[in-house]
């Protein structure tokens, strides 16, 4: 045992709360959509905290001009829910698309096929939460 383990604090450790704007973690969801790196790099989600440990997933969402979940819709078991907070995106759900913009919101069942594409010139911003945690 070294000296520092010997004298650290063995009192509870605190579950954080609290997760400051440099803490988000920023999940690569190339591998997990099977996108090409560059399209991937268009795409920025970052986590909140560490999703493993809840029952819920929420995410700091930046789509750049151009950019998509894939060319093909996606399913995931569970719900997801956002709210956009800047720009506008394109959001198709089984077979059908709608435009939202700043202050719009959407819930749908994940496991119907559902994309996200931002066609515009402006990034969008995206705060959303999926359950249960999907990436």
């Amino acid at each position: 045992m070294s000296f520092s383990e010997f004298f650290a604090d063995d009192g509870p450790e605190l579950e954080a709360f609290v997760f400051r704007a440099e803490e988000l973690r920023e999940i690569s969801l190339g591998a997990a959509l099977h996108m090409p790196e560059e399209a991937a790099d268009l795409l920025s989600m970052r986590q909140v905290g560490d999703a493993s440990r809840h029952t819920i997933q929420m995410l700091h969402e930046t789509y750049a001009p151009g950019a998509d979940t894939g060319p093909e819709l996606y399913t995931h078991r569970g719900e997801e829910a956002g709210i956009v907070i800047e720009g506008q995106i394109a959001l198709t759900v089984s077979a059908r698309t709608e435009v939202l913009g700043p202050g719009d919101a959407y819930i749908f069942e994940s496991l119907k096929p559902h994309r996200f594409h931002n066609s515009f010139s402006e990034k969008c911003v995206i705060v959303s939460a999926c359950t249960p945690p999907s990436f």
